[in-house]
């Protein structure tokens, strides 16, 4: 189930506009669900704005003890900027506290902990700093590919292999989702975030490359590739 908290026009190459839903509509939709079908996971991904963020904020009082995953959305792929400069502070200070894991890339972590030049290591035990009980400092603006997962207690490093070519529109977005899922099912963050970094790598590898001019979707379900053992690709 989605609550839609923004719309964007946006295709391969930018995002040309962005429009905040209402706050009331935010926790509007996320009531309809926890009164109906309920949760057992939560993702949170791109806020935008402090008013966005005090909104989600409010819902997450109905989700009851379901584990939040925060994919904490700040710049685009394309580059464009989804996170307003003056939102920081409330992402901080309302939201991470509240995670039982944040996902930040490489640069998100850096704005996240105001440190940059330091190694993953540090920013993950940086950004834990700031309230969530486990960080994944993710590897896809890094040479070696590797996340890096801090509870406080287990540093550990969690490689992976580079896709030569692959599609990365979306491979944030999919981890954190992913990641979300194995914690409803209740495995431990680390195992989780282990899967998870299996199905985002699967997602980029099999990466829809020949959509528009930029960076391509990921494709999470591995559709192009039952297509094409069907023979219909």
């Amino acid at each position: 189930m989605t609550a839609i908290t923004a719309i964007t026009a946006q295709n391969t190459v930018g995002v040309t506009g962005v429009w905040a839903i209402p706050p009331e509509a935010i926790v509007a939709q996320v009531a309809a669900v926890a009164e109906d079908i309920g949760m057992d996971a939560v993702k949170i991904g791109m806020l935008g704005s402090t008013s966005t963020i005090t909104a989600v904020a409010e819902a997450l009082d109905l989700v009851g003890d379901a584990p939040v995953v925060v994919d904490p959305v700040m710049v685009a792929e394309s580059g464009a900027r989804l996170l307003d400069e003056d939102a920081h502070a409330a992402l901080v200070e309302q939201i991470l506290p509240r995670a039982a894991v944040v996902t930040p890339n490489l640069p998100e972590a850096e704005a996240l902990a105001s440190s940059e030049g330091v190694d993953a290591h540090a920013l993950a035990r940086a950004v834990r700093d700031l309230g969530p009980r486990a960080v994944v400092v993710t590897g896809g603006h890094r040479e070696e590919a590797t996340d890096v997962f801090f509870d406080g207690a287990r540093l550990v490093d969690i490689p992976g292999e580079r896709v030569a070519g692959g599609a990365a529109h979306g491979s944030g977005c999919t981890h954190s989702s992913a990641l979300a899922a194995f914690l409803a099912h209740r495995l431990d963050p680390l195992e989780a975030a282990r899967r998870a970094k299996e199905v985002a790598a699967e997602a980029v590898a099999h990466g829809l490359h020949q959509i528009g001019a930029g960076a391509g979707p990921v494709d999470a379900l591995g559709i192009e590739a039952r297509m094409r053992a069907l023979g219909l690709g």
